[in-house]
């Protein structure tokens, strides 16, 4: 039997781009606005007692922003370019106009049939997307950790839930994931327990 290990995995803070329905991808890296700090500072004061002995950002400002209070000289934030925003090619930095709407979801409808190597131009597959996420699971498999604090972004954390939830891909759109939305698994018996899911409950602090 192995000993459980626990996950707390959340999608950063609010951006301007959020706010302003700007998509960003792997390739804009903004800041977190006003309220994305305050998700921050919010998470932090419900969990600033766990005792994370592995904290992981992607490479990507926001992520890191996020999470930044739980750094200190003892426990660094580790930097993980797998778990990066996926790539949105033509759409980065642009707003959902029609046309690239309708791209959008031509993308996501042949996601959820199942035809993972649909993607935007200039952009990244979920099948790519799924193959760096497959690299980082197993390393969180065989790392050795009690409690794990990682910040990632919304597609990339749907795309991992699927993982860890044994879902295919397909199932992506049904991974609830607003800011700072929360999943703790649980990691027991060479299996994943998801315990919640998308929890926002910190934000009522």
């Amino acid at each position: 039997m192995t000993k459980p290990k626990e996950l707390f995995i959340l999608r950063h803070g609010e951006t301007n781009q959020n706010l302003n329905g700007i998509v960003q991808g792997s390739g804009i890296d903004s800041d977190l606005n006003h309220s994305g700090f305050a998700q921050g500072a919010a998470f932090f004061e419900k969990y600033k007692h766990h005792e994370f002995d592995l904290i992981i950002a992607s490479q990507l400002k926001r992520s890191y922003q996020t999470i930044r209070k739980f750094e200190s000289e003892e426990k660094k934030i580790i930097f993980d370019h797998r778990i990066n925003e996926i790539c949105w090619g033509e759409h980065e930095g642009k707003q959902s106009e029609p046309e690239l709407l309708e791209k959008y979801y031509r993308i996501i409808n042949s996601w959820k049939s199942e035809d993972y190597h649909a993607k935007a131009v200039e952009g990244e597959s979920a099948a790519e997307l799924m193959s760096r996420l497959l690299l980082f699971k197993s390393d969180l498999e065989e790392r050795t950790f009690n409690k794990a604090l990682v910040c990632t972004h919304g597609r990339t954390l749907r795309a991992f839930i699927c993982l860890l939830k044994n879902w295919p891909l397909a199932k992506m759109e049904d991974v609830l994931h607003n800011n700072t939305g929360l999943y703790h698994c649980v990691y027991s018996d060479l299996q994943w327990h998801i315990h919640q899911e998308n929890d926002l409950s910190h934000l009522a602090l």
